[in-house]
């Protein structure tokens, strides 16, 4: 999608004569229109056309007052490594991810595993409760009968005579 400014307000934004952004529009480097008498100046390709590509980058501003020059080469380098690290941290963090949903997985199964065991020892426990409570009732029944017949025995025991 364009976007056209009107010359005057193109000039202005540019800080160039009209007369200079006409002659690049003469020249073919700014690309226009005519409407109702007006110039209309085609922004985002104009504005590119009068950037300056650079070759460098220069800081002003360093450590001692001197200046740096940085070349574009160096810059492109820098950012490509730059990209390279990101890639691999999230290379890194993806991997770390998977490890860990992984690991997650093997302690659910665990978990549910243990549940299961526990499960299992509760149904156990349960049994042999009813089977002491069991041995418990038949325990004091043997006793009671062994006692009563004890009784009897005692009763009906007569010493012997000498």
């Amino acid at each position: 999608m364009n976007s056209w400014m009107e010359i005057e307000e193109f000039s202005g934004l540019m800080n160039l004569d009209i007369s200079a952004i006409r002659s690049l529009i003469d020249e073919g480097k700014l690309t226009s229109k005519e409407e109702e008498g007006q110039c209309f100046v085609e922004v985002s390709r104009s504005a590119q056309a009068l950037i300056p590509a650079t070759k460098g980058i220069v800081l002003d501003e360093t450590y001692e007052g001197s200046s740096v020059s940085l070349s574009s080469e160096f810059v492109e380098k820098t950012v490509g490594a730059i990209l390279s690290l990101h890639e691999k941290v999230l290379d890194a963090k993806e991997e770390t991810l998977d490890a860990l949903k992984g690991e997650n997985r093997f302690l659910k199964e665990a978990l549910f595993s243990m549940q299961e065991l526990c499960d299992e020892d509760r149904k156990v426990i349960e049994t042999l409760s009813k089977q002491l409570g069991l041995l418990q009732d038949e325990l004091e029944f043997t006793k009671r009968k062994y006692k009563m017949m004890w009784n009897k025995a005692v009763e009906g025991y007569t010493p012997p005579s000498k």
